[in-house]
């Protein structure tokens, strides 16, 4: 996929190879992900910012965990990419990496690696409508 200028690689999904324990959890909660995120025009003119942002995440990177810091950091957002009641995505952004559309993914679902390590950007892409 092509997007401006960056040319997004396709990706593995992230894989949990050991279990999850109450000692991974903890530690998983301390670590400090830098995610890389690509805004549609309209949401860049609203917070005063270029293409892509990089957003600090703590513990494991989810769309849930990235859309929360992105909010928190660039409150004018808040209310524009999700509803402020119902967490839901608004209809006419989507959310894709690694070539992948993640809109309809639990939230929750840990981010693909290449987007938690920084090697890719999570995408942020308003919809088209119209005939």
């Amino acid at each position: 996929m092509v997007l401006g200028r960056a040319r997004l690689q396709p990706c593995r999904p992230t894989i949990r190879t050991e279990a999850l324990t109450p000692e991974s959890a903890y530690r998983d909660s301390f670590v400090l992900l830098m995610i890389r995120v690509i805004l549609p025009q309209h949401l860049r003119t609203l917070a005063h910012v270029g293409s892509e942002v990089t957003i600090e995440v703590k513990g494991q990177a989810t769309l849930r965990s990235v859309l929360d810091a992105l909010e928190a950091r660039y409150p004018m957002l808040r209310g524009t990419i999700r509803d402020h009641g119902t967490q839901q995505r608004r209809p006419f952004l989507r959310f894709f990496a690694c070539e992948e559309d993640l809109s309809h993914e639990s939230p929750d679902a840990p981010l693909p690696d290449a987007v938690a390590s920084g090697k890719e950007p999570l995408v942020i892409l308003g919809a088209i409508a119209g005939g």
